[in-house]
């Protein structure tokens, strides 16, 4: 189709495009080998069947904003379809041969499904303009509160017309194109019904006007491939090329919540945590080129949901907009966030989990607590007392070790060394040991394992905090204390299986602590109440049923772990009437305790994390808000009471222990 003329200019003119690309992404290649660590390529094998879930189909982008997750995925889909509609247009554009007309049954049914996808590529991105131009949902940029580069808010909107501009003439041209093209072959492609429906409005035009309206539309649709491929790099839609890479080299991790070891014994180490951008490991840097800058993990936020500062995706697109205006990765990250932001993170996951990309804006400001608490002395002072309460008496509350076991006076709980062989361990935590609301939870899962004649022991005086606190605060120094120590004790005793009262020492003990060479077997006390009712060891009276509950999903029992049905399916067994709140499970919202918030006061903003969450519990019109962790039964406790203490909260165990059938 085209003259020599035109095939050396194509061809030259894609040379310098593919030049300038190559040096646009080396660019973004050697910043993320600036990171810390090394890559683990092996691990691609293990995730082929992840990647077709989650690349192919765009399956994580359907979990959330369903309208437009399917306008994204029809641009996506197309995308991916016009990888060989774009390779067998050069083939004919060089060569005259139609190669999807030549290939059977396979270029029939590509021929369908991309004249199909073309339309819906057209259909989706002008939709994707309504929305972002017209109609302007909050939701797809950042209040003018939070720290954000200022080239980002001009350039998102200024890349994303760009972007639309490059995707609607490539594809508008591509159809009129193959229009003439079908137009001039004088009968229409039924296996192309959208262009040939366009090519009969080219009916009676003469042959040559035909010839170079497709060679007009042939360098408007794939020029316009080359000449935004230099751009690419620079562009927000680089994640197509850095998503997929991003979910297949992620370095494995038990949970999203689960952070890197530091050896405190290492006296070699002069870095803990991150200061500067290349403190952060090198999929960490890659996040912030896998990002979407949709905005989703923003709107999940608990602590930018209540009017704090903090924004997931605005650390994410400063650390992208630094590094593409020039910046090195020298820079400090209290530039690109700031320190109030930093300390509003509840650490709950939810950015974590509603990522279509794979990106973990919670890992790096976990990582900042970490230099700016152990190498900067900077952070809140209300978190002191709970230091020195880990740091004297081995819990944040600060109670004697001696006045552990004051809990269980009158419920004959056994320790390890009244019965040094138990078939199940029980890690109390401190909250259940040494809180007064608490302790009513430890006491009523004591009268369940009672009543189900479980053989079990807990450890009593000899129990310390787990470390979550410390280690969600950034004091790494004392978190490895306890945790060698926790380790240290477990490996003697040689436990069967462990059960924990508190979301926060089951993700601890299971997913932090074989970094310290301790692998068990760890589970929530909720999920050994459902085995228990299940196997008809604990019979229930089902009276409960004068109950209308909902039930709060503890971020570290639910996104940090994948515990879901068993509380629920506990509930059910108790008669209980479950009403579901609009975010529940996965979607679950943060009792605002998480991320070491319960031993300080939040940052300012609009609304108590907790007040926010209770409204909408409150909105169910249930009359008992069910827990199944000590942080969300004080947080939940103190809203309720504030708003005047009608709703009962009680944890599961409790709603349990109240219906067993001696």
């Amino acid at each position: 189709m085209l003259s020599i003329i035109e095939k050396i200019l194509f061809a030259s003119a894609t040379v310098v495009s593919l030049y300038f690309t190559y040096y646009g992404v080396r660019r973004i290649v050697r910043i993320i080998g600036s990171g810390q660590g090394k890559v683990k390529w092996s691990i691609i094998w293990k995730r082929a069947g992840q990647l077709i879930l989650k690349v192919g189909l765009f399956q994580p982008v359907f979990r959330f904003r369903l309208g437009t997750s399917i306008l994204h995925a029809l641009i996506g889909w197309g995308f991916l379809s016009f990888l060989l509609i774009n390779l067998a247009d050069l083939i004919y554009a060089y060569t005259g041969f139609k190669l999807l007309e030549h290939t059977g049954s396979f270029g029939v049914s590509y021929r369908l499904i991309a004249d199909i996808l073309g339309l819906g590529i057209i259909f989706g991105i002008v939709a994707m303009v309504i929305r972002r131009y017209v109609l302007k949902p909050a939701s797809l940029r950042a209040r003018d509160t939070t720290l954000l580069h200022p080239k980002a808010r001009f350039g998102i909107l200024r890349d994303s017309a760009i972007v639309a501009t490059f995707i609607f003439v490539h594809n508008s041209a591509r159809l009129i194109g193959e229009s003439f093209y079908v137009a001039s072959t004088g009968a229409a492609d039924r296996w192309q019904p959208v262009i040939s429906r366009v090519a009969g409005l080219w009916t009676g035009m003469d042959p040559g006007a035909l010839l170079i309206g497709e060679r007009i539309m042939f360098w408007l649709s794939i020029g316009a491939v080359v000449a935004f491929l230099p751009y690419f790099p620079y562009s927000k839609h680089i994640h197509l090329f850095f998503a997929p890479i991003n979910y297949a080299l992620k370095p494995e991790r038990r949970s999203i919540g689960e952070l890197s070891f530091i050896n405190m014994e290492d006296t070699s180490i002069e870095q803990f945590g991150a200061a500067q951008m290349n403190d952060l490991g090198w999929e960490q840097l890659m996040d912030s080129y896998a990002c979407i800058m949709c905005f989703r993990c923003q709107e999940v936020c608990p602590a930018y949901n209540t009017g704090k500062v903090l924004s997931p995706a605005a650390l994410e697109i400063n650390k992208r907009y630094h590094l593409n205006n020039g910046g090195g990765t020298d820079v400090k990250l209290t530039e690109l966030i700031s320190e109030e932001a930093v300390w509003a993170c509840t650490s709950c996951g939810a950015c974590v989990d509603i990522c279509p990309v794979g990106n973990e804006p919670m890992r790096d400001i976990l990582d900042i607590r970490r230099n700016l608490v152990l190498l900067e002395n900077n952070f809140p002072k209300q978190l002191e007392p709970a230091f020195r309460g880990m740091e004297r008496n081995m819990n944040p509350w600060n109670v004697s070790q001696a006045d552990r076991m004051k809990w269980a006076e009158g419920f004959e709980v056994p320790t390890i060394e009244q019965n040094p062989q138990p078939d199940l361990l029980w890690w109390v935590g401190c909250a259940p040991a040494t809180d007064a609301r608490a302790q009513k939870t430890a006491q009523a899962f004591a009268k369940i394992l009672k009543a189900a004649g479980i053989n079990f022991a807990v450890l009593g005086k000899n129990e310390q905090c787990t470390g979550d606190s410390a280690r969600r605060a950034g004091r790494e120094d004392v978190f490895f204390g306890l945790a060698s120590a926790n380790v240290a004790l477990l490996n003697e005793v040689k436990p069967k299986r462990i059960v924990t009262t508190c979301p926060h020492c089951l993700h601890t003990i299971k997913n932090e602590y074989p970094a310290f060479g301790g692998n068990y077997e760890v589970i929530h006390h909720t999920q050994l109440i459902n085995e228990l009712v299940a196997a008809g060891k604990v019979q229930l009276n089902m009276t409960a049923d004068k109950l209308k509950v909902t039930f709060h999903d503890p971020c570290y029992l639910g996104r940090h772990n994948k515990v879901y049905a068993d509380p629920r399916e506990v509930l059910n067994s108790a008669g209980a009437l479950t009403i579901e709140m609009p975010r529940h499970a996965a979607k679950s919202f943060c009792c605002g305790a998480g991320g070491a918030q319960m031993w300080k006061e939040e940052e300012p903003g609009s609304q108590r994390v907790n007040e926010n969450r209770f409204a909408e519990a409150k909105g169910t019109g249930a009359g008992t808000l069910a827990v199944g962790c000590p942080f969300c039964l004080t947080m939940m406790s103190d809203a309720s009471k504030a708003d005047g203490g009608e709703i009962k909260v009680m944890d599961i165990a409790e709603i349990v222990a109240e219906q067993i059938h001696y």
